[in-house]
């Protein structure tokens, strides 16, 4: 039977889980994720767990914060001044934003804190700083 190596092509179900219990994402009411392996789209300990599966194996993998989206990184919030905000938006803690950058590239954020004149923002990713468990389900090998 074929095992699942480096640059294959997967279709992949998958439910994400925090070390609570508590989902963050699956996949099992929509079409399973479709991705080659090696391109630097999923995260490393993501894409490690998927090496050496076969179609229909159903495991677990546990993945720590260094082989998910890391440690929250302090230099990632940022304080902005409400006059450079839209005039239509209330910041509340924990809205999203999104900011772009000069080479047009998205960046979403979170408001963490609101200020008399600014508001903070945490452009980390939201998982970052969290261990994740994830149970996959191989579909197919392309």
């Amino acid at each position: 039977m074929s095992k699942v190596k480096e640059n294959d092509t997967v279709r992949v179900h998958y439910t994400g889980k925090l070390s609570t219990g508590e989902i963050f994402d699956s996949s099992l009411e929509r079409e399973p994720l479709e991705v080659q392996l090696g391109q630097g789209s999923l995260i490393p300990g993501f894409e490690q767990g998927l090496i050496d599966m076969v179609v229909a194996e159903k495991k677990t993998i546990e993945i720590p914060k260094e082989e998910a989206y890391g440690d929250v990184q302090k230099e990632l919030f940022q304080e902005i001044a409400k006059e450079q905000l839209p005039a239509e938006i209330a910041p509340e803690i924990g809205m999203g934003l999104v900011a772009q950058g000069e080479d047009g590239s998205e960046r979403q954020l979170i408001i963490t804190e609101v200020r008399d004149n600014s508001i903070v923002v945490d452009a980390n990713h939201p998982l970052a700083g969290q261990d994740l468990i994830f149970d996959l389900e191989l579909v197919e090998i392309k």
